[in-house]
């Protein structure tokens, strides 16, 4: 299809995020280059990774109208070849091999993929000429994509085409404020009891920012509630999967009576105590909790496609949401208290595939999942 044709569809059709086969055509018209159509997910777009990597003194943001290069120009940077494992608590930048020139009306965020927050590495996207992290506008924007990488908790070794983000585009912001939450609520049954298999009402969730966002708690009904990471020299290679022994890289986090003790700067595996369900024509993405509910971040990969707990043909009954949280403090959490936060926002179109119809190694998801690197933890 024409780009002609490509930018009145999008600017006729409904406003929001935007589908899997719309993705496609935004490739196929030379919007998109360099992407492979494998990594077209239900609502997003996998980057891959090039073989140019620095070793760099810290990030930084490009001012407006400023390339990336150029910023490389100007600060000290060491070439890193791609085959040598990343050190922990060191920046790197990687070039992503996808360059884009968006439609007039088209603009993208970027959240790292399970495997980045799982192995605990830091990634941000950087894009030329845009001063904001993981951003890529105004709409229409054009130009070369990059990644900051820190690995936290143990080396990881790279390889060429891996995908440590992904892309998401849109025409329109169309996320739920509290009165549309309430009648997707009642609609589509959104949040459920992992253990009672009954949904949940909007009343039932008393906790709330009054945003149009859902709060979550953590799953403390087991004895082993995750994993926490253990600082080690092994390597974790990203190419190898169901490889690696489990407990050299974590241990266990046991409950301590009714309540779990996390501990600041510690890297955290963790589930949340309900199931989230995410009907095809919505998306849903974990958001940072409010400062109000403690100092932690809790969603290092924070994306939900379109179909997730949903079933093949709508009869599931949700999904927990595996975190990864890191503590800035000491913190003492309890049943029923804070440890996430999710959104939701309408598709421009139903993706023709949806998360629940894929082969992902996180479909089977029930309690916290380490990444598909390490073997079963069962």
């Amino acid at each position: 299809m024409p780009k002609s044709s490509i930018i009145t569809t999008m600017s006729q059709n409904h406003k929001g995020a935007i589908p899997a086969q719309k993705i496609l055509e935004l490739i196929e018209a030379g919007f998109i280059q360099n992407a492979d159509v494998k990594n077209v997910r239900p609502a997003s777009l996998d980057l891959s990774l090039s073989d140019e990597v620095y070793k760099v003194e810290g990030v930084f943001q490009p001012m407006p109208g400023e390339s990336v290069r150029e910023v490389l120009k100007c600060i000290k940077k060491t070439k890193h070849s791609i085959n040598k494992p990343l050190s922990t608590n060191q920046m790197y930048i990687a070039r992503l091999n996808e360059v884009m020139t968006l439609p007039e009306n088209v603009y993208g965020y970027c959240n790292p993929k399970s495997t980045s927050g799982r192995t605990d590495m830091h990634v941000r996207l950087i894009a030329d000429g845009v001063a904001r992290y993981d951003t890529i506008a105004p709409a229409g924007w054009q130009g070369e994509l990059w990644i900051s990488i820190v690995p936290k908790t143990f080396p990881i070794q790279l390889y060429k085409g891996v995908s440590l983000n992904q892309i998401r585009l849109f025409t329109a912001d169309t996320r739920l404020d509290d009165f549309d939450l309430e009648i997707e609520f009642k609609k589509s049954k959104l949040l459920w009891s992992q253990y009672k298999k009954t949904p949940h009402s909007f009343k039932d969730t008393h906790i709330r920012d009054n945003d149009g966002s859902v709060i979550l708690t953590l799953d403390l009904s087991n004895d082993i509630l995750g994993y926490v990471g253990k600082k080690t020299d092994e390597v974790v290679e990203l190419s190898k999967v169901n490889h690696y022994n489990w407990k050299k890289f974590f241990k266990p986090v046991k409950k301590k009576g009714d309540y779990v003790y996390l501990k600041q700067d510690e890297f955290y595996i963790l589930s949340t105590f309900e199931s989230v369900r995410v009907p095809p024509y919505l998306a849903c993405e974990m958001v940072p909790v409010d400062e109000r509910s403690g100092e932690f971040r809790s969603h290092y990969a924070g994306f939900i496609d379109p179909g997730w707990g949903w079933g093949t043909n709508g009869g599931g009954k949700g999904r927990p949401l595996t975190l990864e949280v890191r503590p800035f403090e000491d913190i003492i959490v309890r049943q029923g208290q804070p440890i996430g936060k999710i959104k939701f926002e309408r598709m421009m179109e139903v993706p023709d595939v949806h998360y629940d119809h894929l082969d992902s190694n996180y479909i089977v998801q029930s309690g916290p999942r380490l990444a598909k690197h390490f073997k079963d933890t069962k």
